[in-house]
């Protein structure tokens, strides 16, 4: 069985943030995980997921508050989103409130929407 439409959105999403961490573009690379995190959301591996990737670009970046703060998110990405917790649109990093519903980008919305019901 292939990869959703989504989990090959959010794929990109991850490959690109690799892609820009390796040359170098940390900010680059965390604005894709962002992206990765809003598409995943709502699934408990993808959530969780996005969470470690960030975990480690803290840990890259040697950044104290995104470490701190990604590890608290894992477990709320772990226990929460079965349940169907999380805030739509937050882009899942420590300079965020974690309970934050944020405006979800037009191309992402879009993604998800082809995807619901699916």
């Amino acid at each position: 069985m292939g990869k959703s439409f989504l989990e090959e959105s959010i794929d990109r999403e991850i490959a690109e943030a690799e892609r820009l961490s390796a040359a170098g573009d940390s900010a680059g690379a965390f604005r894709h995980l962002e992206r990765a995190h809003v598409l995943g959301q709502a699934s408990t591996y993808q959530h969780t997921r996005v969470h470690w990737l960030m975990l480690k670009h803290g840990f890259r970046e040697r950044d104290a508050k995104e470490i701190a703060g990604q590890v608290l998110r894992i477990g709320g990405a772990a226990t929460k989103t079965p349940l169907g917790i999380y805030p739509k649109g937050n882009t899942g990093g420590a300079n965020v409130n974690p309970l934050k519903s944020m405006p979800i980008p037009d191309d992402l919305a879009a993604i998800l929407a082809e995807t619901e019901g699916k």
